[in-house]
């Protein structure tokens, strides 16, 4: 009661937060005919005039209003578009490094050069973040005019683009891209071998487009990198075709949180199968030697139970491609991981592709906050203000709308059947169709979108299919969406990047009926009269109501829902919205739909009846903030999880930039070193022991295996009083002398450069496997759960134990390699640099495999030790004979001792894991 009285008397904060605007509006406004006097140089010359008084030490903060009113100008001369007094204040937002919500329509696309044109001046870089190539091309092309114009340079990127051209592109002033080759960029920065090779620039400020989307939505789903690894496409394709022979019984499906497992009989169910089809040799299904055969049939599972094609994904030109689940679109060249994409191909029965290994991965939520300032737009973000804050630690201030909103939102209607309910949507369009009103039918998959235009073409009804198998006319689909009589089906409305137009958009009718004409009367003479044309047919629409928005079936976010909505209504248009629902709906069925069968059904509801009620949308709502919240638990877990190996990733990724920007790592090798002798002699010596406990053999054994020399260990330990840290110096000068003369033989500068190289060459190999390590461990870290252990903290204890693993690992490697390594003198030293040529893809994680998944495949795709057995050597090293690294390498029972990271004995260049000691 005394929170309501204090909203009413003092305002709630958002409206504070507005009203605080209203002071620099006014300055912005009161410099406008000043500025409209000047000529175009003079306002071109404001640019350097502004970033001069940044050099004399003025803020942004000081120099905003004349910035604003810059940028405002040249918007009105370049794109005759003048920025309204809301769109200046959603700029402030922006440029204080908060979300700002804005309705459709309300020119969120103008509102960014403010903000990007100020944060642009210090000279460090802006980055404006897409959802899609699409629009970061049209965006960079239409706002850059008014950048150019006033003297900024403006970079794009998409995919498909090299090096050089990325380069470029981050080098401008402001960047456009999409959120995914902004991540993909950064991941592939942190596997170059030089400085020089990196694309990107130090992070400074990025302002998102559609935050909800890329912050929220796509947050479950990680950024993957990875490498091909084992071929076990014949397995995928065998256990396949046992997967369509289990009954419902045999497995337990959760829709809500989009999980599968066999239950008891599905396991003696599918070890059956599997026996008889000659995969399950010995054992059951859960023993060691059949983990492979568990992840096979867990994936097999998933692909046949919790995706659908059309739906999750489409079949084309021989290839699986996954369906954006909140855009629609699809999204070439993106693969799920743990060999889900592999058990999709088997089902659909085209050609497998090898299963890969992660090489490198980051969630978004830790890639945009390696901006020091960050800031975001969209049309949807209240109902996610919670999670913008903590995990972001981002506000979201709420803008008015440039003119009051006049669409009409009309109460649900729910039906029991969905044939009722398509029906009823049917007849709806029908009747706006008669009146000359426009209408948008909002659908959540292909399937139902195709389903909607068969019925619609049984009617006689004239359409558009807007979905992932028609995206190449999208723009020009939704910019004549608005003309009278109109009907547009669409699945998924958000981020589309172009506004429905009552009419029809004009722009973009002479753009495709007058591309041929060439300029001169009769080319105006048509310009003249498609206006006429479109003035003429937005009266119409506005007496007949507006656009006409239809939801087929409730999303799981209020968000999407809200987008659909938003088309209709802008900048004041008149409009109308309503959901159309059945009891066989998703949401409806997995949230509990029998009880409100059950009642409807006493309430006298009969077939082909609908129930309106607000309380029916009060009732959705409520589930739907469930499964919001559940979404963002799911979230939270991955970043919590994630950001045990984001602090491991920074220190990699800052170690591998300090070896790429220093000229000399001769003393980071020679710690390594001694740190190596240090650690074998402490393990053969423990310190104050007894000669009696020394293992002087085993010593000898890993001096001669890391070092390459035939020390004469054992003479000196029956020295008397001779102890650990006499030896550890003798070995260490020993070692030293050996490496000197290594340096004196090849030259210093080349020994710099293998140094270097192998270095970089063997830290990337580690974390490789490292992450490969991560993986399985995370997948069955929740078990811990039923020993009452915490998950995350036994993740954190074993991901540091893991890390500190791979550090020494990494010593040992490069000791080892160095100190055998054999070198021809190359003409050109800068050739040691050039790795071996490495497919690689990009994926994204699947949310369904974010955090629950079935035991990972024993040794599938385990990485190689550095360097493969059938890989070259960077330029100018060669590997030594077998005999030369251990004495009796020919006999593989002495190398049972050898610690399982180490190079095999055998002169192969691979971990002892993967070659002799590789379990079979």
């Amino acid at each position: 009661m005394f929170g309501a009285l204090a909203r009413k008397i003092f305002g709630t904060a958002n409206t504070r937060t507005v009203k605080a605007l209203q002071k620099s509006v006014q300055q912005i406004n009161a410099l406008e005919p000043e500025l409209e006097k000047l000529s175009d140089d003079e306002l071109r010359a404001r640019t350097d005039w502004l970033r001069g008084r940044l050099s004399q030490g003025e803020t942004l903060d000081a120099i905003l209003p004349d910035a604003f009113a810059t940028v405002r100008e040249a918007g009105k001369r370049v794109l005759g578009q003048r920025h309204y007094d809301v769109q200046l204040m959603g700029g402030m937002v922006l440029h204080q490094g908060k979300i700002t919500e804005m309705r459709t329509g309300e020119g969120k696309t103008l509102v960014a050069t403010l903000a990007v044109y100020l944060n642009a001046l210090e000279g460090k870089g802006v980055h404006v973040v897409t959802v899609n190539d699409y629009l970061a091309s049209r965006d960079s092309a239409w706002m850059g005019r008014i950048y150019g114009f006033l003297g900024l340079t403006t970079g794009c990127i998409v995919h498909g683009l090299d090096d050089e051209e990325r380069r470029a592109a981050y080098a401008a002033d402001i960047t456009y891209g999409t959120n995914n080759e902004f991540g993909f960029d950064y991941l592939r920065d942190n596997m170059k071998f030089r400085l020089e090779d990196m694309v990107q620039r130090a992070f400074n400020f990025a302002i998102v487009d559609e935050v909800d989307s890329i912050l929220i939505d796509e947050a479950r789903t990680p950024l993957i990198i990875s490498g091909p690894s084992t071929d076990s496409s014949e397995m995928y394709v065998q256990v396949d075709r046992l997967i369509p022979q289990l009954t419902r019984d045999d497995y337990e499906m959760d829709e809500k949180n989009r999980t599968v497992s066999l239950s008891e009989a599905g396991q003696e169910h599918i070890e059956q199968l599997l026996s008889q089809a000659g995969l399950l040799k010995t054992g059951g299904l859960y023993d060691i030697q059949n983990v492979a055969l568990v992840h096979h049939s867990q994936q097999a599972l998933r692909a046949h139970t919790l995706f659908q094609r059309d739906k999750d994904y489409i079949v084309k030109d021989d290839k699986v491609i996954i369906i954006d689940e909140f855009t629609g679109r699809m999204m070439e060249g993106r693969r799920y991981s743990e060999g889900l994409h592999q058990a999709l191909e088997a089902k659909e029965k085209v050609t497998i592709q090898r299963e890969n290994q992660t090489l490198a991965s980051i969630t978004f939520q830790n890639y945009f906050r390696l901006y020091p300032k960050l800031a975001g737009m969209t049309g949807t973000a209240m109902t996610e203000a919670a999670e913008f804050a903590e995990i972001y630690g981002l506000e979201v201030v709420d803008m008015p709308t440039n003119v009051p909103v006049q669409r009409k939102d009309m109460d649900d209607e729910v039906y029991r059947k969905a044939s009722e309910k398509y029906d009823a949507i049917v007849d709806l369009i029908e009747d706006a169709r008669k009146r000359q009103q426009p209408v948008l039918v909002g659908t959540t998959s292909i399937e139902k979108s195709e389903l909607i235009a068969d019925l619609l073409k049984k009617r006689g009804i004239p359409h558009n299919v807007l979905n992932a198998r028609h995206h190449e006319q999208e723009a020009y689909i939704v910019a004549q969406a608005g003309r009278p009589g109109a009907v547009t089906v669409a699945t998924n409305m958000a981020g589309r990047g172009t506004d429905i137009q009552l009419g029809g958009n004009v722009e973009m009718r002479i753009a495709t009926e007058l591309a041929n004409l060439p300029d001169g009367p009769e080319r105006d003479a048509k310009v003249k009269q498609i206006h006429a044309e479109v003035a003429e047919a937005r009266d119409l629409v506005k007496q007949a109501g507006g656009l006409y928005v239809i939801g087929t079936e409730r999303h799981e976010s209020r968000r999407i829902d809200n987008q659909l909505r938003g088309r209709s209504g802008r900048q004041g248009d008149p409009g109308a919205s309503k959901f159309f629902l059945s009891l066989e709906d998703d949401l409806m069925r997995i949230f509990g739909s029998e009880r409100m069968d059950g009642m409807l059904q006493r309430l006298g509801l009969k077939e082909g009846e609908a129930i309106i009620h607000p309380w029916i949308n009060k009732a959705l709502e409520k589930a739907q903030t469930k499964v919001e919240a559940h979404h963002f638990e799911v979230r939270k877990n991955l970043l919590k999880f994630d950001n045990v190996m984001n602090d491991q990733r920074k220190v990699v990724y800052e170690q591998r930039r300090e070896i790429m920007d220093t000229e000399d790592i001769a003393e980071t090798v020679l710690e390594m070193r001694h740190q190596v002798i240090s650690n074998m002699v402490n393990k053969a010596i423990p310190p104050n022991s007894y000669s009696e406990a020394w293992d002087i053999a085993g010593l000898h054994e890993e001096v001669n295996r890391l070092l390459g020399m035939d020390l004469p260990v054992a003479e000196w330990a029956k020295e008397e009083g001779i102890a650990e840290p006499e030896i550890e110096e003798r070995v260490r000068e020993a070692a030293d002398r050996k490496y000197a003369e290594k340096v004196e033989n090849y030259g210093a500068e080349t020994m710099r450069h293998v140094e270097k190289s192998l270095l970089l060459q063997i830290l990337d190999q580690e974390w490789k496997d490292h992450l490969l390590q991560l993986d399985h461990l995370r997948q069955g870290i929740s078990l811990r759960a039923y020993a009452q252990k915490d998950p995350l903290n036994e993740y954190k204890r074993e991901a540091f134990e893991l890390f500190e693993t791979m550090l020494s690992t990494l010593r040992e490697q490069v000791t080892a390699v160095l100190m055998h390594v054999e070198i021809r003198i190359a003409p050109q030293p800068e050739d040691l640099y050039a790795r071996p040529p490495q497919e690689m893809h990009e994926g994204r994680d699947d949310p369904a495999l974010a955090m629950a998944g079935a035991g990972a495949e024993a040794g599938a795709g385990a990485g190689q030790g550095y360097p493969p057995a059938d890989a070259p050597l960077p330029a100018g090293m060669v590997r030594r004979e077998a005999a030369s690294v251990v004495p009796g390498a020919s006999d593989p029972n002495a190398w049972a001792n050898t610690p399982r990271n180490s190079p095999c004995p055998c002169g192969s260049g691979q971990k002892y894991k993967h070659c002799h000691g590789k379990v079979a």
